[in-house]
């Protein structure tokens, strides 16, 4: 095909995904989501599309509406208003939550007109425009008109006067390349750079625009925040920028990089917590350099057995003491392990290293914080998979979780050997978690079980990682090595990939 004759293309599927967008916005559609939001809730997706296309309704327009019914679903954990947003399947992905975004448009405090460059589906949108006027600029026009609808929604656009006469919101749509618009005018810019490039995604490091036009974007405008991937490489940051890592729960989900103009910390660890209050820990990173928080390279490695992850490179961590494992451990949240705050932390709770190059920290007595899970040991033992196998069993569990910091080998393969038979399970017993890890640079393992938020007077527990499922999944966040197929068709209106 000609460039031509692919660009004509190109542009055909743009108006036909448009075009399907406004159908959605019809009464048609309107009745079309509600129908495939009930059969979604139903679980009868497959016989209520047959009886809406048999009645004579679009088929295109039956499965676009059953697409967003999907997707509305898996935004719920992200977005309050998500039964009435629309999104695609790969501006949800790369959408922050409300929480998080409501959590950094904070810092835009006392400015006035703000610029959201490579705006998506507006995840950011929604919270920026709830307290100033925005100029929201995306290349891509679905996700444009989606963003607005997003935002209005949202309540973030006020769309009457007082004399009930429609007017412009607070809310500017662009429709353009962000390295081609006009920023005079506006007093801080935000923008989340595309991490994707069609259906895969970028190798790490690289976005579109690339980091350091972003970073270059102070000469313009003093107030910049850039959001990127948790696995940042920290060395690529300037110098008086405040990198902030954010985790939901237990799950690390991205970085924030301020410029000085918003910064007020050199690190910031962030969990959101599940009561919706969100929980900050800021400080001076441990070590010299980076300290504990660049360890992607460590992590990239131990995912496949060379090396082993989640330690310190910078020695122990803010000259804190180095001891055995006391009567409790400290699993810090992975959000403070990147920011390399574990020094910062183990002052605070009077804790201690029991490696000089592992985060895990001992502790007297059950201390309440957000930023990590409390675990009490129940016994410890030089690492060999037999006898903890059999320590384990004579425990009596109803359940097993590995964590491993400091030791090489398949999480899973392990958990498997050491997770006692069916018949040797015991119904409401307690969950055993195993450390994987290194005491004296010799391999050790700590049994351990969690202690609930009312034995540590935690208002909320953390929310515990489960076993290798979250090893993995936080491996795949933090250094993005997985290898992601193409994006699944039957999205609705909306393209394959996040047209940035």
């Amino acid at each position: 095909m000609t460039a031509a004759g692919g660009t004509a293309a190109a542009d055909d599927a743009a108006t036909a995904r448009l075009a399907t967008f406004d159908a959605l916005l019809s009464p048609l559609g309107t009745e079309l989501l509600a129908a495939a939001a009930a059969a979604l809730a139903r679980g009868s997706e497959l016989a209520d599309g047959t009886r809406l296309r048999a009645a004579g309704h679009p088929p295109e327009l039956v499965a676009a509406a059953f697409g967003q019914a999907e997707l509305r679903s898996r935004a719920a954990a992200k977005f309050p208003a998500a039964d009435q947003m629309f999104f695609t399947r790969p501006g949800l992905e790369q959408a922050s939550s409300h929480r998080a975004a409501a959590h950094r448009a904070a810092r835009f405090a006392g400015r006035g007109r703000l610029a959201d460059l490579c705006t998506g589906i507006g995840g950011d949108l929604v919270a920026l425009a709830a307290e100033h006027p925005v100029l929201a600029v995306d290349r891509d026009p679905l996700h444009l008109r989606m963003a607005v609808h997003n935002a209005e929604v949202a309540d973030a656009v006020d769309p009457v006067s007082r004399s009930g006469v429609r007017e412009r919101g607070r809310v500017e749509p662009c429709e353009a390349d962000v390295r081609e618009v006009d920023l005079r005018g506006v007093d801080g810019v935000f923008v989340d750079p595309a991490r994707r490039g069609g259906d895969q995604r970028m190798a790490t490091g690289t976005s579109e625009p690339p980091l350091g036009w972003c970073f270059a974007l102070v000469d313009r405008v003093e107030a910049v925040a850039i959001k990127a991937a948790p696995g940042l490489r920290l060395d690529v940051v300037p110098p008086g920028w405040e990198i902030e890592f954010v985790a939901d729960g237990r799950g690390l989900k991205e970085s924030v990089l301020f410029a000085p103009a918003l910064g007020t910390a050199p690190r910031r660890a962030t969990v959101l917590l599940r009561n919706g209050e969100v929980a900050t820990l800021t400080g001076e990173p441990d070590g010299s350099g980076d300290g504990s928080g660049d360890r992607v390279s460590d992590r990239v490695s131990d995912r496949f057995g060379d090396v082993a992850g989640d330690a310190l490179t910078g020695g122990p961590a803010g000259g804190l003491p180095l001891r055995p494992p006391g009567p409790f451990i400290l699993d810090p949240s992975p959000a403070v392990t990147r920011a390399g705050l574990v020094g910062t932390l183990g002052r605070l709770v009077d804790g201690w290293q029991i490696d000089p190059r592992i985060a895990f920290l001992g502790v007297d007595r059950p201390v309440a914080t957000p930023f990590a899970r409390i675990l009490r040991v129940e016994a410890e033992m030089a690492f060999d998979v037999r006898r903890v196998a059999a320590a384990v069993r004579a425990a009596g569990v109803s359940a097993l979780d590995v964590r491993r910091r400091g030791l090489a080998g398949d999480v899973e393969a392990i958990r498997r050997r050491l997770l006692p038979a069916r018949r040797h399970l015991v119904p409401h017993g307690p969950t055993m978690t195993v450390l994987m890890t290194r005491v004296r640079d010799a391999p050790w393992a700590i049994l351990c079980t969690e202690l609930t938020a009312a034995q540590t007077g935690q208002v909320e527990a953390p929310e515990r990682a489960e076993g290798a499922a979250a090893e993995r999944a936080e491996v795949a966040e933090v250094a993005e090595v997985a290898a992601e197929g193409p994006t699944p068709a039957g999205d609705g209106p909306g393209p394959a990939s996040a047209g940035r």
